[in-house]
């Protein structure tokens, strides 16, 4: 074969041989199809899949504005005037966390409690009652896992109001 690869044109390629021609071709066929479907195709997938997650992701987004507004009207449940104490215990012992359970002023409102080997989800659930029953919120809260799955430790900061 006499062909440069600088020097590619129509007549260079019309001075081949039919062979050489056809494979000349060939490759080229073969460049475009691995152009096509190795980086094309792939990449206008991508680019669809990418639009397709945006579009959701902006339909959560306009979701959650609405919603937001529905959120900051929410009224807090009125105080029972139970102290915040008196409110941790009694939901404790309902939710069966009371044997795990040891309490400690932390401030103005707000109660320092720790939990030893208590059930997570049923940990969770209480303070999401808590929450919602009785305006209780979580300050702060590190949780730690226990030696037995599904068990663990947590020491939480509660405020009242």
């Amino acid at each position: 074969m006499k062909l440069a690869l600088n020097s590619l044109s129509l007549e260079s390629l019309a001075s081949l041989s039919r062979r050489e021609r056809r494979l000349v071709l060939a490759g080229l066929a073969l460049a475009v199809a691995i152009l096509l479907f190795g980086v094309l195709l792939p990449l206008d997938r991508s680019v669809a899949h990418a639009r397709e997650r945006l579009e959701k992701k902006q339909a959560d987004l306009s979701w959650m504005q609405g919603v937001a507004s529905e959120l900051a009207a929410a009224v807090v449940p009125p105080s029972s005037g139970e102290s915040l104490v008196v409110i941790i215990d009694r939901s404790a012992r309902e939710a069966g966390l009371a044997g795990t359970l040891t309490t400690e002023p932390a401030g103005s409102g707000s109660l320092s409690i720790r939990l030893q080997k208590a059930p997570f989800d049923t940990m969770i659930a209480w303070l999401a009652r808590l929450a919602q029953q009785h305006g209780v919120s979580v300050e702060t809260a590190t949780i730690e896992k226990a030696d037995t799955a599904g068990l663990v430790n947590a020491a939480v900061v509660l405020h009242s109001g």
